[in-house]
């Protein structure tokens, strides 16, 4: 059974920082780190990567140190956007097609996601040409991810690795 804690940001960073492997748990780095029996039920092998066209998957590609230096939900969230799209140039268009109830998640342009709703504070993904909104609370911003892994092409295990590194 797990329970779930809140934690600041700078310790989420230092744990984070310990990662051995994308994927790996935070309970799993704690337990190395205080020097814990690991509990073998809680044990899971990283899931399996699907296939990917190119071959290359953000579990290639992203390093845990690299995101534990984003020093803020949201630049962990265009990281890890700037990432998927990194890995998936040709399918990453598939995001315009992802909004709310009541607004446009993603765009071209930044005006695109100003006139879909109120106070979107629309972002430039980095290193791309696509734009999202970002005044979006986090669960929100995990539920995005999980959406945009699932339509690059990623299972749903896959998904929610990729939704937890948020």
């Amino acid at each position: 059974m797990s329970k779930r804690i809140e934690i600041d940001d700078d310790i989420y960073r230092h744990i984070a920082s310990h990662t051995q492997h994308i994927g790996e748990s935070a309970s799993a780095i704690l337990r190395r780190l205080l020097g814990l029996e690991s509990a073998p039920e809680l044990q899971a092998e990283p899931a399996a990567v699907a296939e990917q066209p190119h071959g290359r998957t953000i579990f290639d590609s992203m390093t845990s140190a690299d995101l534990a230096g984003q020093r803020s939900v949201v630049a962990r969230f265009l990281y890890i956007l700037s990432m998927l799209h990194k890995c998936h140039p040709q399918t990453f268009a598939k995001v315009l097609q992802i909004s709310g109830r009541d607004r446009q998640y993603f765009a071209r342009t930044a005006e695109q996601l100003e006139a879909s709703g109120t106070s979107t504070n629309p972002k430039q993904i980095p290193d791309t040409d696509y734009f999202v909104v970002t005044n979006n609370n986090t669960t929100r911003k995990k539920s995005m991810l999980t959406q945009v892994a699932l339509e690059l092409g990623y299972d749903k295990p896959q998904a929610e690795q990729i939704r937890d590194f948020l």
